[in-house]
């Protein structure tokens, strides 16, 4: 058995940590492709430096009002020493009043000094506060479509349930690619990225303003109606069916592939789920009914 030496050792270490990506470089991929845990640590990040920020102007406004209280007292110490001693020479007067000249333009200086660097703090909480902003949006948007994602649907179903008139009236419609996996390996990422963006627009002109609709998964998308019932669902989900059927043909060299890309669809009512979490999953319980028999490719919970 071959025994390392304690330098070896250290010197096997420090090539392994050399070879394991550092979190600088991991923060920098995570922002790059908008993963949302890297995002949230942005903002926070963004955050904390306003705040450390705000507290430094907060320091350097103290320390001008200061500046202005020991000018005030040395403008009354003058003062009383003036009409106290009428005795005191030209030259004493005109001592104090250069005293009081030298205090006044340290006063002056170091405001317009803070004035100065309150304009640059300015425009760096702005370039934060944009910057916070993008790392919000970033979270909640799914980085191929630009259609919200999951936490994005998460929050406006949470939304939904916590409104006065609660959620009823509400259809949640879940849509998968069937094979798309198949497809990206087949055809590549490229191509199946540009299916999905072909798909999200293909679902932007089939709802309508105050309809909600989010890619939640690789091959998965789902859209949230407002004042429909389950006829009404159905029926919007057969069209958007028989849309993605008749207009979404790729390209093939494949004589047995046909080139069209389908889809499966489960529809469920809000009220037949008292909870977010609920009418989720009753949606997807009707999306595995429709994927496991393709000759029905829209399914409804509970009928």
């Amino acid at each position: 058995m071959t025994v390392l030496s304690r330098s070896k050792l250290h010197a096997f270490d420090d090539r392994k940590r050399r070879r394991q990506p550092q979190q600088p470089m991991l923060d920098e991929l995570g922002l790059k492709y908008r993963l949302v845990g890297h995002c949230g640590l942005a903002g926070e990040t963004s955050r904390n430096e306003a705040s450390r920020m705000l507290r430094e102007v907060a320091e350097r406004l103290a320390e001008g009002l200061e500046h202005r209280h020991a000018f005030a007292r040395a403008c009354g110490t003058i003062l009383k020493s003036v009409s106290g001693n009428n005795d005191q020479s030209l030259a004493a007067f005109l001592g104090e009043i250069d005293y009081l000249t030298a205090s006044l333009t340290t006063v002056l200086s170091a405001e317009m000094e803070i004035g100065a660097r309150l304009q640059d703090d300015i425009k760096t909480l702005e370039t934060l506060e944009r910057g916070i902003s993008a790392m919000q949006s970033a979270a909640v948007a799914d980085r191929i479509t630009g259609l919200p994602n999951r936490v994005a649907l998460n929050r406006t179903m949470a939304d939904l349930y916590e409104r006065e008139e609660g959620a009823a009236g509400s259809a949640l419609i879940m849509v998968d690619i069937d094979n798309f996996t198949d497809l990206n390996d087949r055809y590549g990422t490229q191509t199946g990225n540009k299916l999905l963006k072909k798909l999200a627009g293909l679902f932007r002109k089939s709802v309508k303003k105050n309809d909600f609709i989010a890619r939640t998964e690789a091959d998965e998308f789902a859209l949230l109606f407002s004042n429909v019932g389950m006829q009404d669902a159905i029926t919007i989900a057969e069209r958007l069916r028989a849309s993605v059927e008749d207009n979404l043909v790729f390209a093939t060299s494949d004589k047995a592939d046909p080139g069209r890309l389908t889809i499966s669809i489960g529809v469920a009512l809000s009220t037949d789920a008292a909870t977010p979490g609920q009418l989720q999953a009753n949606a997807r319980v009707a999306l595995l009914a429709a994927q496991s028999n393709p000759r029905q490719p829209v399914q409804a919970f509970g009928r």
